[in-house]
């Protein structure tokens, strides 16, 4: 009888101790690691988007200044160019 109350007490020791190991890794692991892996997907974003920024900018054209394309030119086309552009509104009250 007394050999399954020791053998109960060490393996409830035995869990006791592999919980805290588990919550002392995640701990350290939140604290230093996962801080480091966001920060480095923080600064590839932010690259990412410097990057696409300046590829934007640096589309020839100056501040203000207007291009109309028209695209494609086809004399088949029954649409004219000078028709101009419908735009559907809505009335507000």
């Amino acid at each position: 009888m007394n050999l399954i109350i020791i053998l109960y007490l060490i393996n409830f020791i035995r869990t006791i101790i592999i919980i805290v190991a588990i919550y002392f890794a995640i701990k350290l692991f939140t604290r230093y690691i996962l801080p480091l892996i966001l920060e480095n997907k923080i600064r590839q974003m932010q690259k990412n988007m410097n990057d696409r920024s300046r590829r934007q900018n640096n589309g020839g054209k100056r501040e203000g200044e207007v291009t109309i394309d028209y695209g494609s030119q086809n004399n088949n086309s029954s649409h004219q160019h000078n028709e101009g552009e419908y735009v559907d509104f809505e009335e507000v009250d």
